[in-house]
């Protein structure tokens, strides 16, 4: 259970890079400016990734974590 009420849910599981960054980025546009979009991931890099696209395009990354092999984060539409 996560504290932050998630709007949708992208399961990149399985993609390699750069797609859950790619697909993320796609996703995105589709929550309304602040809600938050959980992104599941299973690909190592997705990690650095995430956080890099997010201070990119100003999107907030309020958490990512590791749990089972599969990297979660989630992401609050800013613009």
């Amino acid at each position: 259970m996560t504290e932050f009420a998630v709007t949708a849910t992208l399961d990149a599981r399985g993609l390699n890079c750069p797609m859950p960054v790619v697909k993320t980025s796609k996703e995105i546009k589709n929550i309304s400016i602040g809600d938050i979009l959980e992104v599941l991931a299973t690909d190592p890099g997705s990690m650095a990734d995430i956080h890099a696209w997010a201070k990119s395009t100003g999107n907030e990354l309020l958490k990512s974590e590791r749990g089972d092999g599969v990297f979660k984060f989630y992401i609050r539409r800013v613009k």
